[in-house]
C-alpha cells in the first residue's frame, strides 16, 4: 500500500494530472474512496472547494459521498457540489426556466400525475386501454427522452400502430404538461441538454461554476445525461469518470455502456485507470466473477485480484422445484442464524424477477424468519403523502395545476368530477391556470352551490397561508392548513382499523417533520417559499428511487429479499441467487435478442455474485410453477461459465428430477483452489 493507505493504482488515480481521466473500477476496489481522495488532492492544489462538481447517480450515494467528504465540514466552509443529476438538472433548469418558456416556479409532477396525464390524453386520442395503457406510453416517453427523442424524432422512427400512437400520445403529453407548467423527471435533463444546446451563453455560464468535473457511476449514463456532463465539461476538459462497464445493468431504461466503453476515444489525450484490488470478496467468489465476466464481448480488459483470506467456495443446490428450492434455501440461511454464523441483516435472498418472492416470502414466514421486501411498498406511493405533499405545492404556488387536482375534493368541496373535467378544459382552451378559471367560474356563477362555497373555502385557505409565510417557517404552515381543512378527520374517516387510522396520521407527522428537519438544515434559504420549493424538489427526485435499502428501519435484524438490481450497490455476508436458470438468469426477452442482451444479463448475474463477501450460494429448479402450470427449467449457461466445470450440469439425469434433493455442489475449480493458498492482504483501500 502507498501513502494514505492507497494502493498503487488508486494513488495514480487520485494524484493523475487535471484533464481526461477514465478511471475504471472493478467490484469492490475502493471507487468512493478514490473520488472523495482526488476531490481532496484537488482542493489541494488551490482549486476553491464550491468549484469542483461530482455528480451521482442516486440520492443514496450523493447522501454517502457529501458524508464522507471532509471538506467543509465547519459550519462557513466552501463545499463541493455533490448532486444528483437530476437535482443539478433542476438547479439549472431554475436559473433558466424563462428561456425554455418555463415558469420560474414550474413543478415536477411524479409517476402517478404522469399517468393521470397520459390517460387523459389517450382519452382525447380515443385510444383504449387494450391498445396502449396509461402506464405503457409513460414508459415509453420515458426511454425516448432518456435517448434524447424528441416528439417528432419519436414519430418519424415509430416501426408499427402501437409506436405511433404512443408518439402522437408523447407529442400531446409534452403539449399537456407545457399548458401547465410542469415537468417531469426524464424532462429535468431533456430540457436542460435543449437549453445547453439552443443557448450557448447559458451553456457556457453553467460550465464556467466549475472548474473539475467528477462522474461516479459512469456506466449508467443515458445518452441525455452524457450530453450534459460533455457540455459541462467540454471548456475546460477537466472530467473524471469513475465507472466499471462489467456492472452497467441499466440498458433497459435507457443507459449506454458504450459510453464507458469508447470514453477515451471521444475524450482526446484522455488516460485509463483500472482498480483490480477487490477488497470485498474472497478469492474463491472473485474466481467465479472473474470465469463469469470474461465471457462478454465487449468489454474493458480487466481482472478482479482478492485481497482478502480463503473462504468456502461458492455452492450450486438444485432442486426439484420452486417451493423445494425456496424450502432449501431458507433452511439453510435460518441454520447459519441459529447457530450464530450469521446475522439476518448480513444474508440476503437475491432474484432476476419480482414474482420469484412469493413463495419465498411463505417459506420465511412459515419458518419466521425476519425478513424485508425491499422495494415493495415506497412511502411517496402512500396516498397520506401524495396528499400533504399536493397541498403543500399548492400553498407555495396556486397555478399548481396538478396539485390542486389531486386536493381539490381533499376533503370534499362540492366539486365533482365532470365539474373537474370542464374546468380543466376551459384552462386548456384559455391558457390560464386551473385555479385561475375555478375563480372566474365562481364570479360568473356558473357552478353549483356547493362548488362555489367550496372555491371560496379554499379560496381563504390559500389566502391565509399567503400571510402565513411571510412570519412562519414552511412547515409550520403546512400543520395550520392541514387542521383548518380538517385533513386529519378526513383521512381517519377512510379507514375503519383504529391502528390504520392511527399509522396513516403518524405518516404525516413523519413528513413533517422531515420538513422541518430540513428548515434546520437549509436555514441559509431565507425565503420561505424558495424553501417549501427546494424541499419539494429534493423530496420528489427522492421518491423516484427504489426504496431498496431501508437500513434506518432494519436495524439490522431482517434478511434482505430483493432483485439483483435493486441489491446494486449493496454487500453481504452471505449471498443466496435464485432461480439461476436459462429464461430466467439470463431472462427469456434476452435470449431472442442480439449478444447485447445476452451480454447485459451476464453483467446482472455478475453484480449479484459480487455481492457477496463470504459465502455464494446459486441455486435452481428442475421444474418452476408459472400461472399454475409446471414447467422444465434448465440449468443457466452462466453456471458453466461460473463454475468452469460444465460437464457437472450438463447430462441426460436433468431430464428427470430426482426424488430427493440433489446435493450442494462445490463450484471451486482447480484454478480457484490454486488461488486460494495466496495470502491475505489488509483491506484498507476499500470503499
Amino acid at each position: 500500500m502507498s501513502s494514505h493507505g492507497l494502493n498503487s493504482a488508486q494513488h495514480k488515480a487520485v494524484y493523475a494530472p487535471a484533464g481526461p481521466l477514465l478511471v475504471l473500477a472493478g467490484a469492490g476496489t475502493g471507487k468512493t474512496r478514490v473520488v472523495l481522495a482526488r476531490i481532496a488532492e484537488l482542493v489541494h492544489r488551490g482549486t476553491k472547494p464550491e468549484r469542483i462538481l461530482a455528480v451521482t447517480f442516486t440520492n443514496k450515494a450523493a447522501r454517502e459521498m457529501l458524508a464522507r467528504c471532509t471538506i467543509g465540514r465547519n459550519k462557513n466552509d466552501a463545499r463541493p457540489e455533490i448532486s444528483t443529476i437530476h437535482s443539478l438538472s433542476a438547479r439549472i433548469l431554475r436559473r433558466h426556466a424563462s428561456l425554455m418558456g418555463y415558469p420560474e416556479r414550474f413543478a415536477i409532477i411524479d409517476r402517478s400525475e404522469q399517468e393521470s396525464v397520459a390517460r387523459r390524453v389517450l382519452k382525447e386520442l380515443k385510444v383504449a386501454d387494450v391498445q396502449l395503457r396509461p402506464g405503457d406510453l409513460v414508459d415509453r416517453v420515458s426511454r425516448w427522452k432518456s435517448a434524447a427523442v424528441r416528439p417528432d424524432g419519436a414519430l418519424d422512427s415509430a416501426e408499427d400502430d402501437t409506436a405511433n400512437l404512443a408518439a402522437l400520445g408523447y407529442r400531446r403529453y409534452q403539449q399537456a404538461l407545457r399548458t401547465v407548467g410542469a415537468v417531469d423527471f426524464d424532462d429535468l435533463l431533456l430540457v436542460v441538454d435543449e437549453l445547453f444546446t439552443m443557448h450557448e451563453t447559458a451553456r457556457k455560464a453553467e460550465a464556467r461554476r466549475f472548474d473539475h468535473l467528477l462522474v461516479d457511476e459512469y456506466q449508467d449514463t443515458s445518452r441525455v445525461q452524457e450530453r450534459i456532463l460533455a457540455s459541462l465539461a467540454r471548456d475546460h476538459g477537466s472530467i473524471c469518470v469513475v465507472g466499471d462497464d462489467d456492472q452497467a445493468i441499466y440498458g433497459w431504461r435507457g443507459a449506454q455502456v458504450s459510453h464507458i466503453l469508447e470514453f477515451a476515444s471521444r475524450w482526446k489525450h484522455a488516460s485509463t485507470i483500472r482498480l483490480e484490488e477487490n477488497y470485498r470478496s474472497t478469492p474463491e467468489i472473485i474466481a467465479a466473477a472473474n470465469r463469469l465476466i470474461g465471457c462478454n464481448h465487449s468489454r474493458h480488459g480487466k481482472t478482479l485480484r482478492a485481497t482478502l483470506p480463503s473462504g468456502p467456495p461458492p455452492v450450486v443446490m438444485q432442486a426439484n422445484d420452486d417451493v423445494d428450492e425456496a424450502r432449501r434455501v431458507v433452511s439453510e440461511l435460518e441454520n447459519r442464524i441459529q447457530i450464530g454464523e450469521l446475522e439476518p441483516a448480513e444474508a440476503a435472498i437475491l432474484v432476476r424477477t419480482g414474482e420469484q418472492t412469493r413463495v419465498l416470502e411463505q417459506e420465511l414466514r412459515r419458518r419466521n424468519v425476519p425478513y424485508e421486501l425491499i422495494g415493495s411498498h415506497s412511502f411517496f406511493d402512500r396516498r397520506e403523502v401524495r396528499d400533504v405533499m399536493a397541498w403543500l405545492r399548492l400553498l407555495v404556488d396556486p397555478d399548481d395545476d396538478m396539485a390542486l387536482s389531486r386536493i381539490v375534493n381533499v376533503p370534499p368541496r362540492g366539486l365533482g368530477q365532470q365539474t373537474l373535467e370542464r374546468l380543466l378544459h376551459a384552462a386548456s382552451e384559455t391558457g390560464k391556470s386551473l385555479w385561475k378559471t375555478m375563480l372566474v367560474a365562481r364570479d360568473a356563477h356558473s357552478l353549483s352551490n356547493a362548488a362555489q362555497q367550496g372555491i371560496c373555502a379554499l379560496e381563504q385557505v390559500i389566502e391565509q397561508a399567503e400571510q402565513a409565510f411571510i412570519q412562519l417557517p414552511p412547515s409550520e404552515v403546512l400543520r395550520r392548513t392541514l387542521e383548518t381543512t380538517r385533513y386529519r378527520r378526513h383521512l381517519e374517516d377512510a379507514y375503519e382499523d383504529p391502528l390504520e387510522k392511527i399509522s396513516r396520521w403518524a405518516i404525516v407527522e413523519e413528513f413533517c417533520q422531515s420538513l422541518t428537519a430540513f428548515e434546520v438544515e437549509r436555514k441559509r434559504i431565507s425565503d420561505k417559499k424558495t424553501l417549501a420549493r427546494t424541499f419539494l424538489d429534493e423530496m420528489l427526485l427522492e421518491a423516484r428511487e427504489t426504496e431498496r435499502f431501508k437500513q434506518e428501519q432494519l436495524k439490522g435484524k431482517s434478511v434482505r429479499l430483493m432483485t439483483i438490481h435493486a441489491a446494486k450497490g449493496l454487500e453481504f455476508d452471505s449471498v443466496w441467487m435464485v432461480g439461476v436458470e436459462e429464461g430466467l438468469l439470463p431472462h427469456h426477452r434476452a435470449l431472442g435478442e442480439d449478444l447485447h442482451g445476452i451480454d447485459e444479463e451476464r453483467r446482472l448475474c455478475y453484480v449479484g455474485v459480487t455481492r457477496a463477501r463470504k459465502r455464494l450460494c446459486l441455486s435452481l429448479a428442475l421444474t418452476r410453477s408459472k400461472w399454475g402450470k409446471k414447467k422444465r427449467c434448465r440449468p443457466s449457461r452462466f453456471l458453466y461459465e461460473l463454475t468452469g466445470q460444465p460437464e457437472r450440469f450438463v447430462n441426460d439425469e436433468l431430464e428427470a428430477a430426482p426424488t430427493t434433493p440433489r446435493v450442494q455442489t462445490s463450484v471451486r475449480s482447480k484454478r480457484s483452489r490454486s488461488r486460494s493458498s495466496s495470502s491475505a492482504k489488509k483491506s484498507t483501500g476499500r470503499s
